[in-house]
């Protein structure tokens, strides 16, 4: 295992290449076109932008940490799991970036042993860096983060994702929309999980939740959160939420209120 000094200075160069890659995206911008974008799958959208900034990341971590393996969402290199490797979305909010809402991230963490131990979160768009490492805090542009303090699910806001293909839970997300928007303060969908989870570390959002997600949407959220004081859980309050498809973040104040609530709707109806 990494020192913590070490983790420091490996978030650190990860940072620049990752700031290196942002340029590349805002670049790119208003320059894909329609013959530029493929479908994966329903609503599952791609484009070169997507797979060359992946490509980029690729290359310049694998100089940086040749021990490390990768998982990345468009395969650009062999998935392989190893005691390290790098989890890799370059661009979450794909669907915001090819329409024009300035809303889309790139989310890059290390994991060790199946926890995240490094978490990098660019948001592309405003230039702005949320990261952390095991054990030394969360920090937004190098300025330190926490969770927020809210007490009750009735005074938080709260953001949520929605399927956008994988439409099995649509019942129980009907249930804890109509919940939250009747016993929230707020219920936000803003079209990027990573994006989401860095909101919740720095107290924007006092909770997140999602069900179907990858662990490229998640890695580098799970220990920034986690590193800003908050909680992460899945929906039955373990701790399958890197590679479980669901997930719950929040402050500690509202985790087993809110966890029990999304319990109800998703697992226990």
């Amino acid at each position: 295992m990494f020192t913590q000094k070490e983790l420091e200075i490996i978030c650190d160069s990860a940072k620049k290449i990752i700031s290196e890659v942002a340029i590349f995206i805002r670049t790119e911008k208003n320059k894909v076109s329609k013959a530029d974008i493929e479908q994966k799958g329903l609503n599952d959208l791609v484009s070169y932008v997507d797979k060359t900034a992946e490509m980029r990341l690729v290359e310049k971590l694998g100089q940086l940490l040749p021990l490390a393996t990768f998982i990345t969402e468009e395969s650009t290199i062999e998935n392989k799991k190893s005691a390290y490797y790098w989890v890799i979305d370059p661009l979450d909010g794909t669907t915001n970036f090819l329409h024009g809402i300035p809303h889309f991230a790139i989310s890059v963490a290390l994991v060790h042993k199946e926890v995240p131990i490094i978490g990098i979160i660019q948001d592309v768009m405003r230039d702005d860096s949320y990261s952390a490492y095991k054990n030394g805090g969360a920090f937004l542009n190098g300025e330190r983060i926490q969770v927020s303090q809210s007490t009750r699910v009735l005074d938080s806001v709260l953001g949520m994702g929605f399927p956008y293909s994988a439409y099995e839970n649509m019942d129980s997300v009907s249930k804890s929309v109509n919940y939250f928007l009747r016993n929230a303060r707020g219920l936000r969908r803003i079209g990027s999980a990573a994006l989401d989870l860095a909101y919740v570390a720095i107290g924007y959002l006092d909770a997140f939740h999602e069900v179907n997600l990858k662990a490229w949407d998640v890695a580098a959220g799970i220990c920034i959160v986690q590193e800003a004081g908050g909680i992460v859980q899945d929906f039955s309050a373990k701790n399958n939420f890197l590679f479980g498809g669901e997930i719950i973040a929040s402050n500690p104040n509202i985790a087993k209120e809110l966890q029990g609530l999304i319990y109800g709707f998703y697992i226990d109806s």
